[in-house]
């Protein structure tokens, strides 16, 4: 039997992102000038699935407001064991700090030259802010790309610069 995903409306000051939700968890976050658009609020949403979106919903205000996410909810990211491992990488870094796409494959235990797969699995990340892909750069400090555009990117790195404490 095919899983079953379920999309919801998640408000936040910043706007509707989109959430879907699958049996296992999180799988795509989507921004509010995206094309996805959910047509439930999370209310509508089976036991698990809603508190999985209160969860992210609260986790995106804390982000958005340049905090740290705090509890997240279970995850189904789809991607190769590499793409899974950067994923991880990426929520490590604190915020208010950035890695290029080579720290990255360097932390991962791979050679330099691996920094643009590093990149194409930033641009795989289906979960953006949640999965921070906004705190990683390209070579000499670039913005590099972003899924939610380069204006998000932007506001994300500063307000979480914003709140860095020392």
């Amino acid at each position: 039997m095919p899983a079953t995903n379920h999309t919801a409306i998640l408000p936040t000051p910043e706007g509707e992102f989109t959430a879907v939700f699958s049996d296992r968890g999180l799988a795509e976050l989507h921004f509010p000038n995206s094309r996805h658009k959910a047509t439930a609020p999370a209310g509508a949403l089976p036991a698990a699935q809603r508190r999985w979106a209160t969860l992210t919903a609260r986790a995106l205000v804390r982000v958005l407001a340049g905090r740290p996410a705090g509890e997240l909810p279970p995850l189904d990211e789809t991607g190769t064991a590499f793409q899974r491992a950067v994923w991880r990488a990426l929520r490590a870094i604190p915020p208010g700090q950035t890695r290029s796409y080579a720290e990255i494959a360097r932390i991962l235990g791979r050679p330099p030259g691996a920094a643009r797969a590093v990149g194409q699995a930033c641009g795989a990340n289906l979960i953006p802010v949640l999965t921070p892909c906004h705190r990683v750069l390209a070579a000499g400090g670039k913005l590099g790309g972003f899924s939610g555009g380069l204006e998000w990117k932007r506001r994300l790195l500063a307000r979480e610069a914003a709140g860095k404490v020392g």
